[in-house]
């Protein structure tokens, strides 16, 4: 028994220290687990602050040039970024933008602008080029009647099918008072092309990434496309102004 209990004593054989070093293993490994959540945690909250922060900034957007209608001095300003070739914004230009007209544009709380996108073929430029030329022969009140009528004859995305040929038909279709000759040669010619790459160079600060992209007062629109969705945030901006 002596020898035993003396055993006991001898030097490795107390376990009691080993112990100790597994369980500060295991505070260590705690401390980290929390450590990593905690900066999951903050990363969370950082992103989403960042989100909202981007989801309330005011862009400044130059309206210089682009084709308005109503009045310029209305007190919401809303601006579409669309692309002609794309069947989302002919849905907004057939089912959203006559309600927009009628309670909005007609009673002067707001004014609507167009700046093209032609992000999806050589089609969208072509078409962008066009409705460009209408604007610089006719004003603004031709271009809105032209834009309707592009968007009437929208074919299928995957058809090539806005030539300059087609889409001069297409104004005159539309009854448009234009030198037809000169809206061709200016389509051909893309003589307006300056005007289309200052409307394309202007999506990247603005952080817009399709079409059809709807500012109202300089905030970009993240909601639905159904014009109840619409509606309600033009309202509260009309409410704010």
């Amino acid at each position: 028994m002596g020898n035993q209990a003396k055993a006991k004593n001898r030097p490795g054989t107390y376990k009691q220290p080993v112990r100790k070093q597994s369980n500060k293993s295991l505070i260590v490994l705690t401390l980290a687990i929390v450590a990593v959540i905690v900066v999951i945690i903050l990363g969370i909250n950082h992103q989403s602050k960042q989100q909202a922060d981007l989801a309330n900034k005011v862009y400044d957007i130059d309206y210089t040039g682009l084709p308005v209608k109503g009045n310029a001095d209305a007190p919401v300003k809303i601006v579409e970024f669309g692309d002609y070739k794309c069947p989302v914004c002919q849905y907004f230009a057939q089912n959203v933008e006559p309600q927009l007209e009628k309670d909005f544009i007609d009673t002067g709380k707001a004014a609507l602008y167009f700046s093209n996108y032609t992000f999806i073929g050589p089609d969208s430029t072509t078409a962008a080029l066009a409705a460009e030329a209408v604007q610089q022969q006719g004003g603004d009140e031709a271009f809105w009647t032209y834009y309707k009528t592009i968007y009437d004859n929208q074919k299928d995305e995957k058809t090539n099918w806005a030539t300059s040929d087609y889409l001069v038909q297409l104004a005159k279709d539309a009854k448009l008072s234009l030198d037809f000759d000169k809206l061709k040669k200016d389509i051909d010619d893309k003589t307006y092309q300056s005007d289309v790459n200052k409307d394309n160079a202007s999506v990247g600060p603005l952080n817009v990434t399709g079409t059809p992209t709807l500012f109202i007062n300089g905030v970009q629109y993240k909601g639905n496309l159904d014009y109840a969705s619409i509606k309600a945030a033009i309202d509260e901006a009309v409410n704010k102004g």
